[in-house]
């Protein structure tokens, strides 16, 4: 019992030095540059191609995200690194003539990222 609550301490001061050390201006403008073309500013699936991809761009804000959210915290960054809709993302910006630069992901830019877009989805209503 003695090493889980050491353990659970250890998570917990983890979780507070990265969102601490969170660069949301960082997190914001990767949002800008490689999400919200799909996701939208608003992160609600807005953006200008949010509609062209199969299935659709989902709306982050909805209970059922908040929730997925809630029991996988690392469903953002999981997303963005293991794709698991396959090639959906580049296809559909191919499909639509949108080039993305490629991107040298750093472990700070996943932090940041995640950070800012946890950030615009708990003020969402």
């Amino acid at each position: 019992m003695k090493i889980v609550f050491i353990a659970a301490l250890g998570i917990l001061s983890l979780t507070q030095a990265s969102r601490a050390c969170a660069d949301n201006l960082n997190g914001k403008n990767l949002y800008v540059q490689r999400c919200a073309v799909c996701h939208g500013a608003d992160i609600r699936g807005t953006g200008p191609l949010a509609n062209k991809s199969n299935p659709p761009t989902p709306d982050l804000t909805t209970a059922a995200f908040k929730k997925r959210l809630k029991d996988y915290p690392g469903v953002i960054v999981s997303s963005v690194i293991l794709r698991p809709n396959g090639d959906l993302i580049p296809r559909t910006l191919k499909e639509n003539g949108v080039r993305v630069a490629p991107y040298a992901w750093r472990v700070n830019d996943f932090r940041d990222l995640n950070q800012y877009m946890l950030g615009v989805i708990a003020k969402s209503r």
